[in-house]
């Protein structure tokens, strides 16, 4: 009974023609009162509904689709986030904040969201890749544009063998996921050109290191793997401050890092750390202004994570004796209201907290919903963040649905950042509330500076090049090879940007373009004229 109400409602809603998820549902409705039945769940729904199109009963219906999805905030940015965590392993720093519990990686918790499903797949990448996978897809989200996370103490100084193992492993579950046979590729190389044209694309890879384990050969081997984001353990850019809390690198390792990255097509994510030992509202402000005054930081990322004093880690003891006292919470949200209104629009805030659960914090912020809180004394206030997230066109057509018919309009935002000069391309509406895509392009010295010097004669491909670093188009995630009307993926906006940022790097003098580009979306950039050197897509211009 329930699956022929379920039909029954998914054919009243494609004969009435319903574009929204409230008529959907008042179509449901309606046709349930009729029957004089409950509505079937959601599940059975879109079970049904996919059963109709491999029947041919029905065409594709990508809109239904996206109406039977659950937590669709999960895939809102227009990609699917895959988070794995790496075995438990020695990790180089000494941190005085980080927790160590024997069964995690350094500085994870056991109870935390990720680190649990880690943990019950006993930090197998292929077992933690498919069973998310496997969660997201029953919960109806599209799950063939993934965005993968690696993290788990000092990525960088695992052994090369198992991260190559990791990495492989997890690009066998993309590429398997869906099918009858689990795939198990002789090299990792394989797995990536494997999916190139699988079901299920990894469009992004990043892990997460130290300033200080940056170098070129370590720039290579991410290459190597296929990574396209480097997630920067910073906390401070103060160097009394890294000492204090036994980081183990200083401000300069932070800036060589940047440089480094940046020539080499990368996008940069710091992590940063206020309430640490004698920080203060203000200090911590200034840090996080500085980040993005001095060209020699400008992260394209960032996440804040306040310090926080669990019993595993030496904080503790600093804690209990009265050494460490961090100030109010109600100065630190204070403090975050008045920094993400000086977040450039380029920038996006990933993060305002870790998943730490409160149980296991015995000092320091106890506010777990820290960025709603931001958002909701700051709207009180008339006040706004220009972030990234806070931009996107799938979070601002729910505050105005307006938005979602407004005509994209092309915005240059030019920038000095590590000696090069950037440009954010993106598109986004007149009075530039919501984005809907975006590209990075960074045109770097004509003349490499310090060890970049020693990446161009190792990795002839970006010699003398123009990068893009970054290209994607936000709303609801669109399956690949569909469009859904009245969403932003899929509508040419990103070709757009791509033609305008060949047209400002040709006259600029630059003769080639270099994209940092994820293996899943190597098919993409193609079709616009671009082939595989070494580990970029390049188009000679």
């Amino acid at each position: 009974m329930p699956r022929a109400i379920a039909s029954a409602i998914i054919e009243a809603s494609i004969k009435e023609g319903v574009q929204t998820k409230d008529a959907f549902f008042a179509v449901s409705r309606k046709v349930c009162n009729a029957e004089g039945v409950q509505m079937p769940d959601i599940p059975t729904i879109r079970q049904t509904l996919q059963k109709m199109v491999d029947a041919g009963e029905i065409p594709e219906q990508p809109l239904l689709n996206s109406f039977l999805v659950r937590r669709d905030v999960r895939t809102m940015s227009g990609v699917a986030i895959i988070t794995v965590l790496t075995k438990p392993y020695p990790c180089p720093g000494k941190c005085v904040y980080c927790p160590t519990e024997a069964i995690m990686p350094k500085s994870y918790l056991s109870n935390e969201p990720a680190a649990m499903r880690a943990l019950v797949n006993e930090f197998d990448p292929f077992d933690q890749v498919w069973t998310r996978l496997e969660t997201l897809s029953n919960n109806g989200h599209a799950t063939d544009k993934i965005e993968l996370i690696v993290k788990g103490g000092t990525w960088s100084a695992y052994a090369w063998e198992y991260q190559q193992w990791f990495i492989r492993r997890c690009f066998d579950a993309a590429n398997s996921f869906g099918l009858a046979q689990r795939d198990s590729s002789r090299t990792l190389a394989e797995a990536q050109d494997k999916n190139e044209i699988a079901g299920h694309r990894i469009i992004g890879l990043t892990i997460e290191t130290r300033p200080d384990w940056i170098s070129v050969k370590e720039i290579i081997r991410l290459r190597t793997l296929g990574v396209t984001r480097v997630e920067l353990g910073v906390q401070s850019v103060d160097d009394r401050m890294l000492e204090i809390t036994k980081r183990g690198h200083d401000v300069a390792s932070v800036r060589r890092a940047a440089q480094l990255l940046r020539d080499a097509g990368y996008k940069t994510d710091f992590h940063m750390m206020p309430q640490l030992p004698l920080a203060t509202p203000e200090s911590d402000l200034a840090e996080l202004k500085l980040i993005f005054d001095d060209p020699d930081f400008r992260p394209d990322m960032i996440k804040i994570y306040p310090c926080v004093v669990v019993e595993l880690a030496e904080l503790y003891d600093w804690w209990k004796d009265g050494t460490y006292k961090p100030y109010p919470d109600s100065d630190l949200l204070e403090m975050l209201i008045k920094a993400k209104q000086y977040i450039p629009r380029y920038c996006r805030i990933s993060r305002l907290i870790r998943d730490i659960p409160g149980t296991s914090i015995v000092a320091g912020n106890m506010i777990t919903n820290l960025r709603e809180e931001a958002q909701k004394e700051m709207k009180k206030r008339g006040v706004s963040c220009k972030c990234l997230r806070c931009r996107e066109i799938g979070r601002m057509k729910m505050e105005e649905p307006a938005l979602a018919t407004a005509e994209p309009v092309l915005f240059d935002d030019t920038f000095e950042a590590s000696h090069g000069e950037e440009h954010f391309l993106s598109m986004e509406d007149s009075e530039r509330k919501a984005v809907f895509a975006f590209c990075r392009l960074r045109l770097p010295p004509k003349q490499p500076i310090g060890d970049s010097a020693e990446l161009w004669q190792k990795m002839e491909e970006i010699q003398g090049a123009a990068f893009i670093r970054e290209l994607h188009t936000y709303d609801k995630m669109v399956r690949i090879n569909t469009h859904i009307e009245g969403v932003s993926q899929h509508t040419g906006l990103g070709r757009a940007l791509m033609q305008r940022a060949e047209d400002i790097a040709r006259n600029a003098g630059y003769k080639k373009l270099a994209v940092i580009s994820g293996i899943g979306v190597r098919e993409y950039y193609r079709k616009l004229g671009y082939e595989t050197r070494g580990t970029y897509m390049v188009k000679d211009l």
